[in-house]
């Protein structure tokens, strides 16, 4: 925060404890999620302050198990499939809601990133009850329709972010040129909101990745993932394999995070 060279004292003082204050709620809320970084190379096979040794011993169980690659891969591949259907859907679905000749244009907006506001129980619960009678519960197609609706509001609300500053003359230009609507939407639309199209894409794939309660609902032995595998260690067998596993997850999540962060900002 800059301060002015002829701040008074007492300003000064108040910015300070301001920074103070806020430094302090900041490690409040994200010193936590760290908690099980030093756990997952603790050499001892409890969870114990302080650390009796160090040992990448966790990391080579996840890595070497059977059960822990299979979940990572099944979360990867699901994630995979839910960035690309929820990143197509979405960034069709802002185009539209960014014309204001839309038709209850806020309405549908509402019921589109209403998944964010809704718990995902419900959502869980309701996909179960719809796709177990059509067969696709213990799918991966089924786990993937599910949670791109979840994943979708993320697109939806950073492409609509990148098309508020979108200039509509452009489409224009092109349309008076002769450019159909689809080429002109890959020529000029598309690379101008890609930033935001990337941004939401990788939020997508993160709120897959981390999905537990609709893999709970839909997941079969057959389709579990890296999150389920985590739950299922905490009730059978607790040891710090299962914050070797955070830790890799939280790794993920925070670079892809990163990156989401610096394509925004080049919006």
């Amino acid at each position: 925060m800059p301060v002015s060279p002829y701040a008074s004292v007492a300003t000064r003082v108040r910015i300070a404890a301001l920074l103070a204050f806020s430094g302090l709620v900041l490690a409040f809320l994200v010193l936590p999620i760290f908690v099980p970084v030093p756990l997952s190379v603790n050499s001892e096979a409890f969870f114990t302050y302080p650390l009796k040794g160090f040992s990448w011993r966790w990391y080579r169980d996840v890595l070497g198990s059977g059960q822990w690659r299979d979940a990572i891969w099944h979360s990867i591949v699901i994630a995979i499939g839910v960035t690309a259907l929820a990143t197509s859907l979405g960034t069709l679905a802002a185009v539209g809601l960014s014309s204001p000749r839309m038709p209850a244009r806020r309405a549908i907006t509402a019921v589109l990133i209403s998944p964010l506001i809704v718990p995902v129980i419900i959502t869980a619960v309701g996909a179960y009850q719809f796709y177990a009678p059509i067969g696709l519960a213990n799918s991966f197609v089924g786990i993937i329709i599910a949670q791109t609706t979840i994943a979708s509001p993320f697109v939806v609300v950073t492409v609509g972010a990148s098309l508020a500053n979108f200039d509509y003359m452009l489409m224009r230009a092109a349309a008076i040129s002769g450019a159909r609507p689809l080429l002109a939407f890959h020529r000029i639309m598309l690379p101008l909101i890609l930033p935001g199209v990337l941004s939401g894409a990788a939020f997508a794939f993160v709120a897959s990745f981390d999905e537990l309660v609709i893999a709970l609902f839909l997941a079969g032995p057959q389709q579990r993932t890296l999150p389920m595998q985590m739950f299922v260690g905490l009730r059978e067998h607790l040891d710090p394999t299962i914050t070797a596993a955070a830790t890799l997850m939280m790794s993920l999540s925070i670079l892809l995070l990163i990156v989401a962060n610096r394509l925004a900002r080049r919006r």
